[in-house]
C-alpha cells in the first residue's frame, strides 16, 4: 500500500500532465497521487489512472488548502502563459497569488518538499549577451514584460517559503516543445506554431533566439529536482539554444516538413503591426495570443541559457532537437 501522498497542481496542462505520467510510470505503486484541478478543467485524460482528483481553485484558499492535508510532496505546475497586455492582472492572480497560496498551504500542513515549475522567463539576462545562468540578475527591461514579471514575482514567493523553512526547489524550463504520443494532453501553442512553420504556413522568421527543451525532458527534470535538487536552488532546463533561423533550418530537415518554402525576415514595422493585431484579437476574444507587442519584442532578442547546473546536480541528459521536432511534425 502506498504510504506517501503527492499533490500536483496544473495536471491538465502541457507540462503538468507529462509530470503526472512520469511520476506514475516510475513510482506509481509507491505513493498516492492527488490532483488539484478547477471545476472547469477537463480531466478526461486522467480517466483510468490511479489518481484522486480534488476540485478546487488555487485562488480559493479554504477549498484548496484542504487538499494539502497529509501531503508529503507538492509539484506546483499550474500557471498561466500570456503576453498580451489585457492579461496582466490575470497573470498576477494565477502565477503570483496562486504560488503564494500553494506556499502558504504547504507551510501550514507541513509539506516536506515543494517543486515549483518556473520558467526561463524568470531568469535574468546578461549585459554582454552571453548565456544566462541561475545567478543572472533580473533586468529592468524584463519587468516591462507582464509574463516575465509574474514568473519573477512567483519565484520570490517560493523563495519566501524557503526563508520560512519550506524545502523548495525551482525548475526553469526554456520554450517547451515536443509531443508525447501517450499523452492526450500533450498540446501547446508552441507546437502549433512549429507545425505551421513546417507546413509553410508561417514563413516569417524573427531575428532573435532562445532556449528550447523537450516536454519529456522537462517532466524528468521535475522528478530529478524532487529527488536531488538543492533547497532554494533554481535549475535551468534547456536542451538547445537556437536562433529562430536555426530552428527553421532544423525543421526543414524533419521528414514531413516543407523544406522548399521561402522564409522572410520578421521585424520592424511588420512585427509591431502583428503585435497590435494580436493585442486586438486578445481583447476581442478574451484569450491569450502568442503574437503580441511583448512577444514580438522578445522574438527579436538573442537569448541563451546555461544548463550546466541541471546536468551536474540533477544528472540531466537532453534529447536531440531533431528527435523532438520529429514528434511535432509527424
Amino acid at each position: 500500500m502506498a504510504t506517501t501522498s503527492i499533490l500536483l497542481t496544473g495536471a491538465t496542462g502541457y507540462i503538468g500532465s507529462q509530470v503526472v505520467l512520469e511520476l506514475l510510470a516510475r513510482y506509481g505503486d509507491r505513493f498516492r497521487l492527488k490532483i488539484l484541478a478547477r471545476q472547469t478543467s477537463d480531466c478526461s485524460f486522467l480517466s483510468g489512472l490511479p489518481v484522486d482528483i480534488i476540485r478546487a481553485d488555487l485562488l480559493d484558499v479554504p477549498a484548496m488548502s484542504e487538499a494539502f492535508v497529509g501531503v508529503d510532496t507538492v509539484f506546483h505546475c499550474a500557471g498561466l502563459i500570456a503576453y498580451t497586455r489585457n492579461f496582466r492582472n490575470r497573470l498576477y492572480e494565477v502565477n503570483v497569488v496562486g504560488t503564494r497560496n500553494v506556499v502558504n498551504a504547504s507551510i501550514e500542513h507541513g509539506v516536506r518538499r515543494l517543486v515549483v515549475t518556473s520558467s526561463i522567463a524568470a531568469i535574468g539576462g546578461t549585459e554582454d549577451g552571453s548565456p544566462a545562468s541561475e545567478s543572472s540578475s533580473f533586468m529592468e527591461w524584463q519587468r516591462r514584460n507582464g509574463y516575465m514579471e509574474s514568473k519573477h514575482l512567483a519565484e520570490l514567493e517560493a523563495l519566501r517559503g524557503v526563508a520560512e523553512g519550506l524545502d523548495t526547489v525551482l525548475v526553469n524550463p526554456g520554450v517547451v516543445i515536443g509531443v508525447d504520443k501517450r499523452n492526450k494532453a500533450s498540446v501547446s501553442s508552441s507546437n502549433d506554431v512549429l507545425r505551421m512553420i513546417s507546413e509553410g504556413q508561417l514563413p516569417f522568421c524573427p531575428s532573435g533566439g532562445t532556449g528550447f527543451v523537450d516536454v519529456r525532458d522537462v517532466a524528468m527534470a521535475h522528478v530529478k529536482a524532487w529527488q536531488k535538487g538543492v533547497t532554494g536552488q533554481r535549475y535551468i532546463i534547456v536542451g538547445h539554444n537556437k536562433t529562430f533561423s536555426q530552428l527553421f533550418e532544423a525543421l526543414r530537415g524533419v521528414s514531413g516538413s516543407s523544406p522548399d518554402r521561402k522564409v522572410y525576415p520578421f521585424g520592424g514595422f511588420a512585427a509591431v503591426l502583428a503585435g497590435v493585431g494580436g493585442e486586438i484579437w486578445s481583447l476581442l476574444f478574451n484569450r491569450p495570443s502568442f503574437i503580441s507587442l511583448e512577444s514580438s519584442r522578445m522574438a527579436s532578442k538573442k537569448l541563451a541559457y546555461l544548463n550546466d547546473l541541471s546536468v551536474q546536480e540533477l544528472g540531466m541528459a537532453y534529447r536531440p532537437l531533431e528527435d523532438t521536432l520529429a514528434t511535432v511534425v509527424q
